[in-house]
């Protein structure tokens, strides 16, 4: 029962995300979702940063419970305990990333915004990995929609670097914003894909009493 609350919480993880940027989103009058980063909503006096910061910690938490799920349905896959720790050190760094803010547009950087920077890589880094090591996991079909996924996060994630200086210098982002919901959106959709597929295969193992493809 542990094991499932803890699988769950990747699932809530996904869906508390997408809350905190709707609901971000909602409290500050004049944000848009298609032109400004998620980064945005809990920048330096964003009206938003009071709601938004506790729900992305929580989100962190969450996420590192579902990481010693992700170690407790490993059985002998050593891909997926290697995912476990990526996933728990993922959580860990996010836990930082809401105390080191970025500034608003048109305001001048500070150190937060420098460590925002090399926060936001670290957290790409991280996802790439658990992305990585999980597609070896699962059979053919997990294997390609994980390498689907990849390919996807660096297509957009270099599209949305393409309108980093222009964030610096306060100049318009369309499409910004999109284009970083889709990154976004994708490692949060591959969690839940991941939670829900080790949900099932323990659960047949249960059922039908052989280990089953995560013995392997």
């Amino acid at each position: 029962m542990t094991r499932k609350v803890l699988l769950v919480c990747g699932i809530l993880s996904s869906l508390l995300y997408v809350a905190a940027t709707i609901l971000g989103a909602m409290r500050w009058e004049g944000y848009s979702s298609t032109s400004q980063t998620v980064s945005e909503l809990f920048a330096i006096n964003a009206t938003s940063r009071p709601l938004v910061v506790p729900l992305l910690l929580t989100y962190d938490v969450l996420v590192i419970a579902f990481g010693l799920g992700v170690w407790g349905s490993s059985g002998r896959k050593r891909a997926l305990r290697v995912v476990a720790g990526l996933l728990v050190g993922y959580g860990v760094i996010g836990l930082v990333g809401p105390f080191a803010p970025m500034h608003q547009r048109g305001v001048g950087g500070t150190l937060t915004d420098t460590m925002h920077i090399v926060v936001t890589m670290v957290l790409v880094l991280f996802i790439l990995l658990i992305i990585g090591f999980g597609a070896a996991a699962f059979g053919k079909r997990f294997r390609l929609y994980s390498i689907g996924t990849i390919l996807a996060l660096v297509a957009f994630g270099a599209l949305a670097g393409l309108d980093g200086s222009r964030i610096a210098t306060n100049l318009p982002t369309p499409w910004l914003g999109v284009k970083e919901r889709i990154n976004i959106g994708g490692f949060l959709l591959w969690v839940v894909v991941l939670a829900i597929t080790l949900l099932r295969f323990r659960d047949t193992a249960v059922a039908t009493g052989h280990p089953g493809p995560l013995a392997a």
